[in-house]
């Protein structure tokens, strides 16, 4: 999340947390952390974060005071990623690293595949938050083995893992 530098130069341990704060889908109203609507502690996040409780009550405190931060932070949501329970509920996985995020189209050819291959959808995340872009897709079921080359071989992908 680069643009945090902007907010908190010279503030590495805050922009620490604020960059935690997103990455887990923590919102930020009023000073407060919200998971949900379930409030969060701020030693709790201190911990998370290894910094002391101090240092997430005054990014908190900074963070609701600049219009542009309040404005990204209370909207920002957690959400449900099922790729890890997968196989729990009967579905399988397939984590994609893209050659390169920016390509458009590798979405589409990968559910093209999975279409071609009777495969249904239940959940597809793209995450580019800045660790490495992936795609995260998960089908009903099991994927057919003959499915596997053809999503090695669409556009931009880089590396398939079938979970």
């Amino acid at each position: 999340m680069e643009f945090l530098g902007d907010y908190f130069k010279g503030y590495p341990s805050q922009q620490k947390v604020a960059g935690k704060l997103l990455s887990c889908g923590i919102r930020v109203a009023d000073g407060h952390a919200y998971c949900g609507d379930i409030e969060q502690g701020d030693s709790a996040i201190g911990r998370a974060c290894g910094v002391d409780r101090r240092v997430v009550r005054s990014t908190l405190e900074r963070i609701s005071s600049t219009p542009e931060l309040d404005a990204i932070f209370t909207k920002v949501r957690p959400m449900l990623s099922m790729s890890d329970m997968a196989p729990e509920i009967g579905c399988s996985s397939i984590v994609i690293t893209p050659t390169d995020s920016k390509l458009p189209g590798i979405l589409a050819d990968i559910t093209e595949v999975l279409y071609r291959a009777n495969v249904s959808v239940r959940q597809a995340v793209v995450d580019d938050s800045g660790n490495g872009a992936v795609l995260q897709v998960v089908v009903y079921g099991r994927i057919p083995p003959e499915a596997i080359p053809e999503l090695r071989s669409c556009r931009g992908v880089s590396s398939v893992l079938i979970k």
